[in-house]
């Protein structure tokens, strides 16, 4: 990927960004992720390693910039203090979604301590002024991810037609608190979630409007979930290659799950459920695949095995309850998409009891349809889904 020589830069100011410390001597710069694993070297003989993983350097940027960028994401401060060294970087990347994010969009970020007394960070994007606002729309990311990366442009463009934008990063994950890609219990997130845009459907210049939920991938469990939860509170879901249901192909075996459920009560934090890589096959367009690296607070480690189980047992429950869903659906899956399967999207369609339902397949498309594909893709599938929207709200 060819670089701008505006791009290669050194973020100004860093010695200040964290004042207690400088970047050359700094205690967090060696806190690396760890991985466990398992060495066998005789039949009757076992031990535990643990090896320090690095991140490979990113390109364009800074060795300064690189050396935050291997801070220890465990905690919250460590990935709040990556993102702001990144903000300038993600202003300059060469993709769509940053380029040609439309202007005036109104932007708020902040922090609320929910009632299990985790601080969670939240954003919203709001219409230029004068625009009367149609809805609300309320979104759920994805595994592993954050709602400050690439969803930051797809946010601007449903903004831009009139709709309040709103998101959330999970306990966990990206700026909220909590341990990084953690989930003890999938129902406590949820609740989370809920308890959070319960709020924002409150506010007094969103209760009498038409409310809406956004989930991608996991984030598609999370809102079906939340309707299910509150079968009555919402005007419609979109769901974006939704992780609803998982492939019997992929499952691990009865044997080893026997395995993973024992340790996961033991060691639940570890990160040794076992996982495929599939960065190649998330993203279509070579050149945005490269971009992902400097989404620099995504969890990219095996998942924890709490984490990893309560995923299986989300998914079986959505699947023994999906005639349970009942809003208007829009579906939206990449026909080619190997992380989740558009199957599960068509065994959604076909098996919800929702009246208006809709179920669309691109062709050739990858997982993450909002931001992988090419720019023309990109925004036809945005279109879709302001479209879809408009034909189901009216101003009031």
């Amino acid at each position: 990927m060819e670089l701008s020589k505006t791009f290669r830069f050194q973020s100004q100011n860093l010695s200040s960004f964290i004042p207690f410390c400088t970047i050359n001597n700094n205690p967090l710069k060696n806190q690396l992720p760890f991985t466990t694993k398992l060495i066998i070297n005789k039949p009757k003989t076992t031990r535990l390693t643990v090896t320090a993983k690095r991140k490979p350097p990113i390109e364009g940027v800074s060795e300064e910039l690189n050396n935050i960028a291997c801070y220890n994401l465990d905690f919250a401060y460590s990935r709040r203090r990556v993102r702001s060294a990144f903000i300038e970087v993600h202003q300059q990347l060469d993709h769509c979604l940053f380029k040609d994010a439309p202007a005036g969009i109104r932007t708020e970020e902040r922090y609320e301590r929910n009632s299990r007394g985790l601080e969670i960070f939240c954003k919203s994007w709001m219409p230029e002024p004068g625009i009367p606002v149609k809805a609300s729309v309320c979104f759920c990311h994805g595994y592993g991810d954050t709602c400050t990366f690439f969803f930051e442009g797809v946010a601007r463009r449903i903004a831009a037609s009139g709709y309040a934008v709103f998101a959330m990063d999970y306990p966990g994950f990206g700026l909220s608190e909590g341990l990084h890609g953690y989930i003890p219990n999938f129902d406590d997130l949820v609740d989370d979630v809920i308890e959070h845009y319960t709020q924002i459907k409150a506010r007094p210049d969103m209760r009498e409007l038409p409310r809406f939920l956004l989930g991608q991938s996991m984030g598609g469990a999370v809102s079906l979930k939340v309707h299910l939860k509150e079968p009555n509170n919402w005007d419609g879901v979109v769901l974006v290659a939704p992780m609803c249901k998982i492939a019997d192909d992929v499952l691990p075996s009865d044997a080893v799950m026997k395995v993973l459920t024992l340790l996961s009560k033991v060691i639940p934090k570890a990160k040794l459920f076992p996982n495929q890589d599939l960065a190649e096959l998330a993203i279509r367009e070579p050149s945005k695949r490269k971009l992902a690296v400097y989404n620099v607070i995504c969890y990219e480690d095996n998942p924890r095995l709490s984490t990893g189980m309560e995923l299986l047992r989300i998914t079986k429950e959505i699947e023994s309850k999906v005639e349970k869903v009942s809003a208007p659906l829009f579906i939206l899956h990449g026909a080619a998409d190997k992380v989740t399967d558009p199957l599960v999207s068509q065994f959604l369609y076909e098996n919800a009891s929702s009246k208006d339902k809709t179920l669309k397949l691109y062709e050739n498309g990858y997982h993450c349809i909002l931001e992988g594909e090419p720019d023309d893709r990109i925004y036809a599938i945005h279109d879709d889904i302001i479209a879809w929207l408009d034909s189901r709200c009216s101003i009031k």
